[in-house]
């Protein structure tokens, strides 16, 4: 069973005039999903396969969305978002922290783009389970994700309940002193 987007964006505090990113976004169910919940904000949909760019915004031309904006953009490199310093107010990070290759400059962007007091919505598939690559488990356990966004200046918030095949969790920018 793969993860309800609704339902964790549900979890999250989404309000009608933020500004989202979903950061990966792949087939962009989460940015399309999120965009109907910003009505009166914006959704920036990153991702660096143009063909999936092309598919969420065919989705959204088709679904009649007009607050989601389709950027190419390279999530491991800092200003590879091309998304301004301190302008998102949450962040989406959904099935893509396995295929990172660098997480510490992935966590120094999103550290970059999100407001002092932004937040994260990490959903992830739960260890275990083999994945896109036939037997190969390449999912990151929770605790080091955990300790990696505590590492990098966030703070836990919450757990959620992602599905049966996910882990959730919400972060929060850490306050500075």
């Amino acid at each position: 069973m793969f993860a309800d987007p609704v339902k964790n964006l549900k979890a999250f505090d989404l309000r009608e005039n933020m500004l989202v990113a979903d950061l990966g976004t792949g087939s962009g169910f989460y940015a399309l999903a999120s965009a109907k919940m910003v009505p009166n904000g914006k959704v920036y949909a990153i991702e660096i396969d143009r063909d999936y760019l092309t598919l969420v915004q065919n989705k959204a031309k088709d679904e009649k969305i007009e607050n989601l904006e389709c950027f190419w953009g390279d999530i491991e490199k800092i200003e590879g978002t091309h998304i301004k310093t301190g302008t998102i107010d949450r962040a989406i990070v959904s099935n893509v922290f396995s295929q990172l290759t660098d997480r510490i400059t992935f966590m120094k962007e999103l550290t970059r783009i999100l407001k002092q007091d932004g937040e994260v919505l990490f959903v992830d598939w739960s260890p275990g389970l083999a994945i896109a690559t036939g037997d190969l488990d390449i999912t990151v356990p929770k605790d080091k994700v955990l300790a990696l966004f505590q590492k990098s200046g966030f703070a836990w918030y919450r757990d959620i309940d992602a599905g049966s095949n996910h882990y959730g969790m919400i972060f929060k920018v850490k306050k500075s002193a």
